[in-house]
Protein backbone atom coordinates (compact mmCIF):
# COMPACT_ATOMS: atom_id res chain seq x y z
CA UNK A 1 0.00 0.00 0.00
CA UNK A 2 1.36 3.44 -0.86
CA UNK A 3 2.62 5.43 2.13
CA UNK A 4 0.09 8.25 1.64
CA UNK A 5 -2.79 5.75 1.61
CA UNK A 6 -1.48 4.10 4.77
CA UNK A 7 -1.25 7.52 6.49
CA UNK A 8 -4.80 8.33 5.36
CA UNK A 9 -6.09 5.02 6.75
CA UNK A 10 -4.32 5.63 10.09
CA UNK A 11 -5.77 9.14 10.29
CA UNK A 12 -9.26 7.85 9.53
CA UNK A 13 -8.92 5.15 12.18
CA UNK A 14 -7.83 7.72 14.78
CA UNK A 15 -10.62 10.16 13.89
CA UNK A 16 -13.32 7.49 13.78
CA UNK A 17 -12.20 6.03 17.10
CA UNK A 18 -12.08 9.43 18.79
CA UNK A 19 -15.54 10.47 17.52
CA UNK A 20 -16.99 7.11 18.59
CA UNK A 21 -15.47 7.51 22.05
CA UNK A 22 -16.71 11.10 22.39
CA UNK A 23 -20.25 9.89 21.64
CA UNK A 24 -19.80 7.39 24.45
CA UNK A 25 -18.36 10.04 26.77
CA UNK A 26 -21.21 12.51 26.34
CA UNK A 27 -23.72 9.67 26.39
CA UNK A 28 -22.63 9.02 29.97
CA UNK A 29 -24.93 11.84 31.00
CA UNK A 30 -27.92 9.63 30.16
CA UNK A 31 -28.65 6.92 32.73
CA UNK A 32 -28.86 3.41 31.29
CA UNK A 33 -26.75 4.47 28.25
CA UNK A 34 -23.64 2.28 28.29
CA UNK A 35 -21.16 5.06 27.54
CA UNK A 36 -18.20 3.21 29.02
CA UNK A 37 -18.95 0.23 26.79
CA UNK A 38 -19.20 2.50 23.74
CA UNK A 39 -15.80 3.98 24.59
CA UNK A 40 -14.44 0.47 25.13
CA UNK A 41 -15.78 -0.62 21.71
CA UNK A 42 -13.92 2.31 20.14
CA UNK A 43 -10.72 1.17 21.83
CA UNK A 44 -11.34 -2.41 20.71
CA UNK A 45 -11.83 -1.18 17.11
CA UNK A 46 -8.56 0.72 17.31
CA UNK A 47 -6.74 -2.34 18.67
CA UNK A 48 -8.16 -4.66 16.03
CA UNK A 49 -7.18 -2.30 13.22
CA UNK A 50 -3.72 -1.39 14.53
CA UNK A 51 -2.80 -4.56 16.40
CA UNK A 52 -2.06 -5.18 20.05
CA UNK A 53 1.50 -4.70 21.23
CA UNK A 54 2.43 -5.69 24.78
CA UNK A 55 1.86 -2.10 25.87
CA UNK A 56 -1.43 -2.04 23.95
CA UNK A 57 -2.63 -5.23 25.66
CA UNK A 58 -1.79 -3.78 29.07
CA UNK A 59 -3.67 -0.54 28.33
CA UNK A 60 -6.59 -2.43 26.80
CA UNK A 61 -6.95 -4.56 29.94
CA UNK A 62 -6.77 -1.45 32.12
CA UNK A 63 -9.39 0.31 29.97
CA UNK A 64 -11.58 -2.82 30.11
CA UNK A 65 -11.44 -2.87 33.91
CA UNK A 66 -12.39 0.81 34.01
CA UNK A 67 -15.32 0.14 31.66
CA UNK A 68 -16.60 -2.64 33.91
CA UNK A 69 -16.26 -0.51 37.04
CA UNK A 70 -17.89 2.48 35.40
CA UNK A 71 -20.83 0.41 34.21
CA UNK A 72 -21.86 -0.28 37.81
CA UNK A 73 -21.16 3.19 39.17
CA UNK A 74 -24.56 4.73 38.52
CA UNK A 75 -26.41 1.80 40.08
CA UNK A 76 -24.25 1.94 43.19
CA UNK A 77 -24.42 5.71 43.69
CA UNK A 78 -28.14 6.00 42.97
CA UNK A 79 -29.17 3.00 45.07
CA UNK A 80 -26.90 3.90 47.97
CA UNK A 81 -28.22 7.44 48.19
CA UNK A 82 -31.86 6.35 47.89
CA UNK A 83 -31.34 3.57 50.46
CA UNK A 84 -29.78 6.12 52.81
CA UNK A 85 -33.03 8.07 52.57
CA UNK A 86 -35.07 4.93 53.34
CA UNK A 87 -35.93 3.38 49.95
CA UNK A 88 -36.87 -0.28 49.85
CA UNK A 89 -35.16 -2.72 47.50
CA UNK A 90 -38.50 -3.29 45.76
CA UNK A 91 -38.89 0.42 45.07
CA UNK A 92 -35.37 0.54 43.68
CA UNK A 93 -36.22 -2.42 41.47
CA UNK A 94 -39.32 -0.63 40.15
CA UNK A 95 -37.26 2.54 39.67
CA UNK A 96 -34.74 0.57 37.61
CA UNK A 97 -37.57 -0.87 35.52
CA UNK A 98 -38.86 2.66 34.99
CA UNK A 99 -35.40 3.79 33.88
CA UNK A 100 -35.00 0.91 31.45
CA UNK A 101 -38.55 1.18 30.10
CA UNK A 102 -38.33 4.95 29.78
CA UNK A 103 -35.07 4.68 27.89
CA UNK A 104 -36.43 2.02 25.54
CA UNK A 105 -39.81 3.61 24.83
CA UNK A 106 -38.91 7.31 25.07
CA UNK A 107 -35.22 7.64 24.22
CA UNK A 108 -32.94 9.28 25.07
CA UNK A 109 -34.37 10.98 28.16
CA UNK A 110 -37.29 8.72 29.10
CA UNK A 111 -35.15 6.97 31.67
CA UNK A 112 -34.48 10.28 33.42
CA UNK A 113 -38.21 10.60 34.03
CA UNK A 114 -39.17 6.93 34.36
CA UNK A 115 -36.76 5.91 37.12
CA UNK A 116 -37.55 8.68 39.63
CA UNK A 117 -41.26 8.60 38.79
CA UNK A 118 -41.67 4.88 39.43
CA UNK A 119 -39.52 5.12 42.55
CA UNK A 120 -41.71 7.98 43.82
CA UNK A 121 -44.94 6.09 43.11
CA UNK A 122 -43.59 2.87 44.61
CA UNK A 123 -42.41 4.59 47.79
CA UNK A 124 -45.68 6.47 48.16
CA UNK A 125 -47.58 3.20 47.68
CA UNK A 126 -45.41 1.55 50.32
CA UNK A 127 -45.44 4.31 52.95
CA UNK A 128 -48.41 6.54 52.05
CA UNK A 129 -46.26 9.60 52.82
CA UNK A 130 -45.53 12.03 49.99
CA UNK A 131 -42.75 13.86 51.86
CA UNK A 132 -40.86 10.65 52.54
CA UNK A 133 -41.35 9.47 48.94
CA UNK A 134 -40.08 12.83 47.61
CA UNK A 135 -37.05 12.75 49.93
CA UNK A 136 -36.15 9.24 48.74
CA UNK A 137 -36.59 10.29 45.10
CA UNK A 138 -34.42 13.36 45.71
CA UNK A 139 -31.76 11.02 47.12
CA UNK A 140 -31.91 8.93 43.94
CA UNK A 141 -31.49 12.04 41.79
CA UNK A 142 -28.58 13.34 43.89
CA UNK A 143 -26.93 9.92 43.61
CA UNK A 144 -27.43 10.03 39.86
CA UNK A 145 -25.75 13.44 39.71
CA UNK A 146 -22.71 12.14 41.54
CA UNK A 147 -22.58 9.05 39.37
CA UNK A 148 -22.60 11.20 36.22
CA UNK A 149 -19.51 13.03 37.48
CA UNK A 150 -17.71 9.81 38.41
CA UNK A 151 -18.66 8.03 35.16
CA UNK A 152 -17.58 11.06 33.12
CA UNK A 153 -14.23 11.04 34.93
CA UNK A 154 -13.80 7.32 34.28
CA UNK A 155 -14.67 7.89 30.61
CA UNK A 156 -12.09 10.66 30.36
CA UNK A 157 -9.42 8.43 31.89
CA UNK A 158 -10.30 5.67 29.42
CA UNK A 159 -9.93 8.07 26.49
CA UNK A 160 -6.66 9.46 27.85
CA UNK A 161 -5.25 5.93 28.20
CA UNK A 162 -6.28 5.20 24.62
CA UNK A 163 -4.61 8.47 23.59
CA UNK A 164 -1.41 7.31 25.29
CA UNK A 165 -1.65 4.03 23.39
CA UNK A 166 -2.27 5.81 20.06
CA UNK A 167 0.57 8.24 20.71
CA UNK A 168 3.03 5.43 21.50
CA UNK A 169 1.86 3.58 18.35
CA UNK A 170 2.50 6.64 16.19
CA UNK A 171 5.97 7.14 17.73
CA UNK A 172 6.93 3.55 16.98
Amino acid sequence: MPEWLDALARSFTLAFTLVFMLVGLFGLIIPIFPGEIVIWMGVLFYGLVNGFSTWGIFLFILISLLAIAGSFTDNVFMARRARKEGASWWSLFFGALGGIGGTIFFPPFGGLIGAPLLLLVSEYWRQRKWRKAFRITRGLIIGWGWSVLVRFGIGLVMILLWGLWAWTNSAA
